[in-house]
């Protein structure tokens, strides 16, 4: 996109080097692979300016990349013959290159929809089609939002470059990523018929650890990455035999991904290390609790509940407020959750909201009231296994 100022040409161009590529790697696989399909597609995208004299007329405006494009085609072989390697972008350019183009796509002149599917789109390398399939979008409907996009970025001007001060796009795409992590780790797109999506979850965490690692200043993307990467080792105990979730506090522990809580922990240490705990490295810092106790009996609820009390203080939202009641409970002050939760009755309409209502109904003896609240939370969750859980509750409060 940089060399041909183009994101439309620039994929066209990329999908024709690997079009070549099936068929030039039949005998033998290049040395350098990445390379070579860089520097055919680089090739292709020049060609096809020059065909193409209107386009060329629109972007010999830009006289840089005009003059950088034709001295890359001059220089390099031709793209119908051995591409060469060597106009080729280093490993580290690449990246350089990478978190560039995760800044561009969480821009605030584009909507949060745009953001994340050109996020999935350009940077997670995901097809339109899987995006569309995660969020259950109309496949149609999601290239129209794509296509828009693109046309703003294109019309607007908008550069492929680092910004001067990237700390507001990076709190942008801690959102995005967090975003797109969370609806991978527990999906609530459409009718909820998959419990978790995991291509969205991997997706995010790949793209956090690229940002993390370009951006060491920013310690939020390292805290973000901490926080999935807990909650990802988590999956494979967390999906009943019957597709219910198992509560955290009834998963086999055994069953945790060991090695990805140590990544979590590598992570969580460079974000704590600048001592600025933002949100994300709030929330990481209570999974991380969960993640070294041997039991839900031996986690430090009380350590958990002040670090919920500093995340308010961070960034106050009633969901927040919800979770701390949970850890009041478990710290051992039912009565006082239970109050605090009921202090938050904008959230009527919000399935966990009636969930920890009903857990604590019944550790204060309401058994009746407990059942009604499990049965509306049921009611208004679109996820299968949720709805599983709640109604498994359900009955075993009637028990």
């Amino acid at each position: 996109m940089r060399r041909l100022g183009d994101i439309d040409l620039a994929e066209e161009s990329l999908q024709e080097a690997f079009a070549r590529a099936s068929s030039a790697w039949s005998a033998e696989v290049p040395e350098r692979p990445d390379a070579w399909l860089y520097t055919v597609a680089r090739n292709a995208g020049i060609d096809r300016l020059r065909r193409d004299d209107a386009l060329r007329r629109r972007l010999a405006r830009d006289a840089r990349v005009l003059d950088t494009a034709v001295a890359d085609a001059e220089a390099g072989s031709s793209a119908e013959g051995d591409p060469g390697i060597g106009a080729a972008l280093d490993d580290d350019e690449a990246g350089d290159e990478r978190i560039r183009l995760l800044l561009l796509c969480c821009h605030p002149a584009l909507s949060r929809d745009s953001q994340i599917a050109l996020t999935l789109r350009l940077a997670g390398g995901l097809t339109t089609r899987e995006i569309a399939a995660a969020f259950v979008v109309d496949e149609a409907v999601l290239g129209q939002r794509l296509s828009r996009a693109k046309r703003k970025i294109r019309d607007a001007g908008i550069p492929l470059a680092m910004p001067e001060q990237p700390g507001e796009r990076a709190s942008l795409l801690c959102d995005i990523l967090g975003l797109i992590f969370n609806e991978g780790y527990l999906s609530h797109a459409g009718d909820g018929a998959e419990a978790t999506r995991v291509v969205l979850a991997d997706a995010a965490i790949e793209l956090t650890a690229i940002a993390a690692d370009a951006l060491p200043d920013e310690p939020e993307l390292g805290g973000l990455l901490a926080l999935e990467l807990f909650q990802r080792s988590r999956h494979d105990a967390r999906i009943g035999p019957d597709g219910a979730l198992v509560p955290l506090g009834e998963q086999d522990r055994d069953v945790w991904d060991r090695s990805a809580i140590r990544r979590g922990f590598l992570a969580l240490g460079a974000a704590t290390s600048s001592r600025r705990l933002g949100p994300w490295t709030l929330r990481a810092l209570i999974e991380a609790e969960h993640a070294i106790a041997p039991s839900s009996a031996a986690t430090n609820w009380a350590r958990i509940v002040r670090y919920y009390d500093l995340l308010l203080g961070a960034a106050p939202s009633d969901t927040t407020r919800l979770n701390r009641a949970v850890a009041i409970a478990e710290a051992g002050d039912p009565v006082g959750a239970l109050a605090a939760v009921e202090g938050l009755d904008s959230f009527g309409g919000y399935y966990l909201w009636h969930a920890v209502r009903a857990d604590l109904l019944l550790r204060t003896g309401r058994r009746a009231d407990a059942r009604a609240a499990w049965a509306r939370a049921s009611a208004l969750t679109s996820n299968p296994a949720e709805r599983a859980l709640l109604a498994r509750r359900e009955r075993e409060a009637g028990s």
